[in-house]
């Protein structure tokens, strides 16, 4: 069976430019939102379909990210296991082949190696194996003996220590085969949103690390050290700087929800501690319900896809959704967190850019501190938007390229904000006061840009023929059960058939287990595939009713 799926412009050039290349590596640079997941499991069914016995591995940055892969997978006919660990053996004959993080492959680089022997590797967000030495180390040991492999990412990204495995660097710049930016998005228009970014200025007071007692505003000229220092006590949870943007956003989302009522917002910050006390000063002060999401809890992905999901209006998270995580939307953003490095905020303004069919006028907006450093980052993000919105020469604005990316050590524990008033409120339309929403209505609602592609089948698999292209899964429909999740699904009604006939025989869990498995022709419990766990459910069933 084949299918067809219409992809945009840029997905279909750089699918063809894959497969003209016949490279082992291609790395794919494409802007937040512009459909980069869909991109790579097209090129994934074409590499299986021409090598059906390959292996399909994902490296993904987070947790989260790994069901949202295999979710989306699913619908290509592609089954993989989000859940998937070393420690688990043999993987079962009726899946294609897994979703792994960074982090899993740097502990687990020999037994990656073995399953990942001529297999086609997709490294979702390339430029995280640089985040530790040992994971550009790992990455290299697990993949090297793959057959192809296809790195994408959000951003372009730098070599600032050691060049990242299996991706081509000019002059320390990492060379993509095929690059997609957002000003390119926002010209073809029904890609990504235009975002904009109201910025607040302050007057900040604060006890630095070596006692003195310092006060500036964000017009003041500081050197790397003081002005991060001048950032953490704007942001600081006992100063009104913080409240006072907070307001300004809620009431934007306000306003944009009595028109896109679904509409969420999304304050970033600096800690957990951070983020908790920005919910309780939304929550306290402005009645706003807030979702936290921090990385050390355990739900934190199923807060995240609740909240996608839903209509609630907030979500505080420190990195959790700093990029990859689909919450299309999200409209109005709090930029709260003392990271100001240039790729970090692409990666946040990424969270804004998702695209929603059917509506129109839908600007984005990130509040940010009137932060030298984050206003050079704004922007150049701005220029990319005003040029391609309004078809003319780009206009020039006076920009601070002073700032660095990072601040230096300090002894934090002397550190204390005293004081911290906003002041001035800059909003988007002092620098696009000429730009008109009409711009935004000139593409029209329909699929005359989609380009449709023929896919060759999915790649056959042993085991259990049911798949869920039975249960009516299309390219691009809505989520459903990955096998991953069936699969659970049948060892919890195994494991309640287990319980109750330990409770009927006498025996013992791991007899039972045992009989269970032998009559089934089951092995170790996670080789199963979904037609062995039936067939065992069906085993316990028909001794239960003896």
């Amino acid at each position: 069976m084949t299918r067809q799926i219409k992809l945009r412009p840029w997905q279909k050039a750089a699918f063809e430019k894959y497969v003209a290349a016949g490279q082992a590596d291609f790395l794919t640079v494409a802007t937040p939102g512009a459909g980069k997941t869909t991109f790579a499991l097209t090129v994934a069914r074409h590499v299986l379909s021409e090598r059906p016995r390959a292996r399909l591995i994902v490296v993904a940055p987070t947790a989260h990210l790994k069901l949202q892969w295999a979710q989306a997978a699913a619908r290509f006919a592609l089954h993989l296991d989000p859940a998937w660990s070393a420690a688990d053996g043999a993987l079962p004959s009726d899946m294609h082949g897994i979703v792994t993080t960074y982090q899993q492959v740097a502990t687990s680089a020999d037994v990656l190696r073995s399953l990942a022997a001529d297999a086609f590797v997709i490294f979702d967000e390339i430029h995280h194996a640089a985040d530790e030495r040992a994971w550009g180390d790992s990455v290299r040991v697990a993949f090297e003996g793959s057959a192809r492999r296809l790195a994408i990412s959000g951003t372009p990204f730098r070599s600032d220590t050691s060049a990242i495995p299996f991706v081509n660097y000019v002059l320390d710049e990492a060379a993509p085969d095929y690059e997609y930016g957002y000003g390119d998005a926002l010209g073809d228009g029904r890609v990504v949103r235009p975002v904009y970014f109201p910025r607040t200025g302050g007057e900040m007071e604060w006890s630095a690390p070596d006692g003195s007692i310092l006060s500036a505003t964000f017009d003041d000229a500081l050197d790397q050290a003081r002005s991060s220092q001048r950032l953490r006590t704007a942001l600081s949870l006992d100063g009104e700087w913080l409240p006072t943007v907070l307001r300004e956003a809620v009431t934007r989302l306000e306003e944009i929800r009595t028109v896109h009522p679904e509409a969420g917002g999304l304050v970033i910050a600096s800690d957990q501690d951070h983020a908790r006390g920005i919910a309780s000063i939304l929550s306290n002060r402005f009645g706003q319900a807030a979702t936290v999401v921090t990385s050390d809890d355990p739900d934190a992905s199923a807060r995240i896809a609740t909240f996608s999901a839903g209509s609630a209006p907030w979500l505080v998270a420190v990195r959790m959704v700093s990029e990859g995580v689909d919450i299309p939307r999200l409209r109005v953003g709090v930029y709260a967190t003392t990271t100001t490095t240039e790729l970090f905020f692409r990666q946040a303004v990424g969270r804004f850019v998702r695209w929603t069919p059917g509506l129109r006028n839908q600007k984005a907006y990130l509040f940010i501190p009137d932060d030298a450093r984050l206003r050079a980052r704004a922007f150049q993000i701005a220029d990319q938007r005003r040029h391609s919105l309004r078809k003319r020469e780009q206009e020039r604005f006076e920009r601070d390229e002073s700032a660095l990316d990072t601040g230096v050590e300090e002894q934090m524990s002397l550190f204390a904000a005293l004081s911290a008033v906003a002041t001035e409120h800059q909003a988007h339309e002092a620098y696009d006061a000429d730009f008109v929403d009409d711009d935004l209505e000139a593409v029209p609602e329909d699929d005359e840009l989609d380009l449709v592609l023929t896919l060759a089948p999915p790649p056959p698999l042993t085991g259990d023929r049911r798949s869920l292209d039975d249960l009516g899964i299309n390219i691009g429909g809505d989520a459903a059960r990955t096998r991953r999740e069936e699969k659970r699904r049948l060892r919890e009604q195994n494991a309640e058939m287990v319980a109750s006939l330990v409770r009927r025989t006498g025996q013992t869990h791991a007899q039972v287990n045992s009989e269970l498995n032998r009559l089934s022709g089951v092995g170790r419990i996670t080789e199963a595939t979904v037609g062995q766990l039936r067939r065992r459910l069906e085993v316990a069933e028909q001794i239960a009713r003896r």
